[in-house]
C-alpha cells in the first residue's frame, strides 16, 4: 500500500509540475525550434499507432489503379498538395520550408510496407488530416471519398514520374475539380495552397 501511495504522489507531483511549466509558458511552440528527439519519437509513435487503428477497416476500391483516377488525382495534387509535398524536379517551396514538422516530399518513394495498408493510410490521412502538423482534413473541404482515393493512387505513381511526365499528367487533367467544389481548369501552377 505504501508503494502505491508513493507512486500516486510522484505521479501527482509530476502532473502538477508539468501543468505549472505549461501554464508559465515554458513549452516552446515555435515552428522553427524542433522537438527533442524523444518527444519527436513519442509523437511519431502516437500518430502511427492512431492511424493504424483507424485504418483497419478501410479497403481500397477495386479500380484504384485506373488511369482516370490517376489523372483526376494529378489535377487535385497540383492545386492542393504540391506547395507542401513538392513536384518532380521542382524547388522546395516557401510554405514547406516554414512548416514544422516539414511535410514529406512525395516525389521520392516513401517506405510503406504492405501496399493495401499503405493505401488505407494515405486515404485516411488525406481525408482526416493530422492535428498540429499543417495537414488539413480534405474530407471537410468538400472532397468525396472517390476524390480522396484519386489522390491516394496518384501519390503511388508520383515518385516514378519525371518532371515532364508530371506536368503532362496535370495538363491532361481537369485541374482542381472534386465533388463539392468546382474550380474549373486551374492546374495549380504557380500556386502554393
Amino acid at each position: 500500500m505504501r508503494k502505491l501511495f508513493i507512486g500516486l504522489t510522484l505521479a501527482g507531483t509530476a502532473l502538477v509540475a508539468g501543468v505549472t511549466l505549461i501554464g508559465a509558458g515554458c513549452v516552446d511552440v515555435a515552428a522553427d525550434s524542433p522537438h527533442s528527439p524523444w518527444l519527436h519519437s513519442f509523437i511519431a509513435w502516437a500518430r502511427d499507432s492512431a492511424i493504424a487503428r483507424q485504418t483497419r477497416e478501410i479497403s481500397p476500391p477495386a479500380d484504384l489503379s485506373d488511369e482516370a483516377r490517376i489523372k483526376r488525382g494529378a489535377g487535385n495534387y497540383a492545386a492542393m498538395c504540391a506547395g507542401c509535398h513538392l513536384v518532380p524536379g521542382g524547388p522546395n517551396s516557401e510554405i514547406r520550408q516554414g512548416l514544422y514538422p516539414q511535410p514529406p516530399n512525395f516525389t521520392y518513394a516513401q517506405a510503406q510496407g504492405n501496399p493495401a495498408l499503405a493505401d488505407a493510410r494515405r486515404f485516411w490521412v488525406i481525408k482526416h488530416g493530422i492535428k498540429a502538423s499543417g495537414m488539413p482534413a480534405w474530407g471537410l473541404g468538400g472532397m468525396s471519398d472517390r476524390d480522396i482515393w484519386d489522390l491516394t493512387v496518384f501519390l503511388k505513381v508520383l515518385p516514378n514520374l519525371s518532371a515532364t511526365q508530371y506536368h503532362q499528367l496535370v495538363a491532361a487533367s481537369d485541374g482542381h475539380v472534386h465533388e463539392g467544389m468546382e474550380h474549373g481548369h486551374d492546374h495549380g501552377e504557380g500556386h502554393d495552397h
